[in-house]
């Protein structure tokens, strides 16, 4: 009888791990997904990135003087 219990706790055992490796296996994918979706984000982040910095390179340099270059008014 004893060997009959011992061998119905080994299937439960058994299913047991079968049931976390497959929640597991189901986990990776979905992490995988996951990590594949923001890896192209990041990409496509670059590139708009690399598209402002081109642009921002491009501006003219502003007309208007600094702070410490301004005259001060004349109640000063």
């Amino acid at each position: 009888m004893s060997e009959s219990l011992t061998l119905e706790q080994a299937m439960e055992a058994i299913e047991e791990l079968q049931t976390k490796v497959s929640f597991q296996e189901h986990t990776i994918d979905t992490l995988n997904d996951a990590l594949t979706d923001q890896q192209y984000q990041i990409e496509k982040l670059q590139v708009q990135m690399r598209f402002v910095m081109e642009k921002v390179k491009g501006f003219e340099p502003s007309n208007i003087a600094k702070l410490t270059e301004e005259t001060p008014p004349p109640h000063y």
